[in-house]
């Protein structure tokens, strides 16, 4: 599962044609040993996170919102994906 970006502890990542069993755009997180799927709307699809971090990662996608759709769009199709600026 390719990283697209890490911070505050925090890895962000999305699967290769992950359209299956959530159905909507979206990425997976981990902090600490808390899993989360996301949409990148900021719905929690899956898993849970505290409060903070999930802000956090509600956060980073809506600063690259166009950045993680057009991501998306590549995964599908399994083309390579680049990673995405952190948080800061």
């Amino acid at each position: 599962m390719p990283e697209l970006s890490r911070f505050n502890g925090i890895i962000v990542s999305m699967r290769y044609s992950d359209d299956d069993k959530h159905h909507k755009p979206h990425v997976h997180a981990v902090y600490e040993k808390q899993k989360l799927s996301i949409s990148l709307d900021g719905e929690v699809l899956a898993g849970i996170f505290p409060r903070r971090q999930l802000n956090m990662v509600r956060g980073w996608l809506a600063l690259h919102e166009n950045e993680l759709y057009a991501a998306w769009n590549k995964a599908v199709q399994d083309i390579p994906i680049d990673k995405i600026e952190p948080l800061r």
